[in-house]
């Protein structure tokens, strides 16, 4: 447990140290947020703000992690290239935004190719990993549900699905690090209770399980280093924000997140835990169909936090609600390892 404190009290100052750094280059380099084509019209003065912040913390959660989960490498060594590699794609959209003056990065079909091509990569180690499987937990009980050869599909849709869910919900000020912050708080406790019992999908000898616990808890080290990194990026974040954390840090959050659930191999807690993650997604897939089919709109504005403000609550209001809501679920899932 120890070693998971460090991880987050590091990555908090790595993170807080580095944004007095980071945050007048990209003023000096004019890389600031372009206005929002589509978003409520108290937005239009966020415009300017800087962004790719997310490296701030990307650069936490890098160095606690290679520092503190030095005991185990076959499961967080994967987590964390998986998290740099959505880090760089969000990265060259958030270029290419900037160079263009415009909210048009990447196109839609080369950033899902990107997304696809890691989450594959990620769901074939995870299927040929001892320590993975394709066996996940079924949420409060003792139960695994082995997925067999549907596994790869699976996974491969959980990454890409989570990655764009954190992505959407990065539109108010402290909103996505916020509540990532208490979704990786969770995950981290999650893992030292894993590796306290050595819970294996497998039978295994008593040295592969000794390693088994390693590998968790090298898990709960990464999981307190993202939680370390969104609470150190909060003191720019939160609103009214210095830097916004861009496709960077969005991209790279949403991998991390997928990290933490397909290697716990507590993947159907996810939509629960991440129930604010889920909530962005699926507002924005009802508003596009609800209004391809019928001409109207369910909500005032997807994603939901838009909605949200144009009924009239404040950013800080509506990102404290989203934090209390995941909280709350995340301590009822933590009962599904009791």
């Amino acid at each position: 447990m120890k070693y998971a404190i460090y991880a987050l009290l590091l990555s908090a100052a790595v993170t807080m140290v580095s944004g007095p750094v980071l945050i007048p280059l990209l003023h000096k380099l004019k890389f600031g947020q372009s206005e929002r084509k589509l978003g409520p019209e108290t937005h239009l003065k966020k415009a300017g703000t800087p962004t790719m912040g997310g490296i701030t913390f990307i650069l936490g959660i890098v160095a606690a992690t290679m520092i503190f989960a030095y005991s185990a490498s076959e499961l967080v060594m994967p987590a964390l290239l998986m998290t740099v590699a959505f880090a760089l794609v969000g990265f060259m959209d958030d270029f290419l935004k900037v160079k263009k003056h415009n909210t048009d990065g990447l196109r839609a079909y080369q950033k899902i190719i990107a997304q696809f091509l890691i989450a594959l990569i990620i769901a074939v180690y995870a299927q040929r990993s001892p320590f993975i499987g394709t066996s996940i937990y079924l949420p409060f009980s003792k139960v695994e549900w082995e997925l067999g050869a549907f596994y790869i599909p699976v996974i491969v849709f959980v990454i890409i699905g989570t990655v764009n869910a954190v992505n959407l919900t990065d539109g108010l000020d402290g909103l996505a690090s916020g509540v990532s912050l208490v979704y990786s708080m969770a995950m981290t406790v999650i893992f030292l209770y894993m590796a306290s019992i050595m819970d294996a999908p497998v039978d295994m000898g008593q040295a592969r399980q000794t390693q088994y616990a390693a590998e968790l808890n090298s898990m709960a080290v990464f999981a307190a280093a993202v939680a370390g990194g969104c609470l150190g990026f909060l003191r720019f974040n939160s609103f009214p924000a210095k830097v916004f954390m861009g496709d960077t840090g969005s991209l790279a959050l949403g991998g991390a997140i997928a990290a933490m659930a397909v290697f716990s191999r507590a993947v159907l807690l996810l939509p629960i835990m991440g129930a604010c993650f889920v909530a962005s997604a699926v507002s924005v897939i009802l508003q596009v169909g609800s209004y391809k089919l019928r001409r109207k709109r369910i909500f005032k504005m997807a994603p939901l936090h838009h909605h949200f403000e144009l009924l009239g609550y404040s950013e800080t209001k509506i990102v404290a609600g989203y934090m209390i809501v995941t909280t709350l679920l995340c301590l009822v899932c933590l009962l599904a390892f009791q």
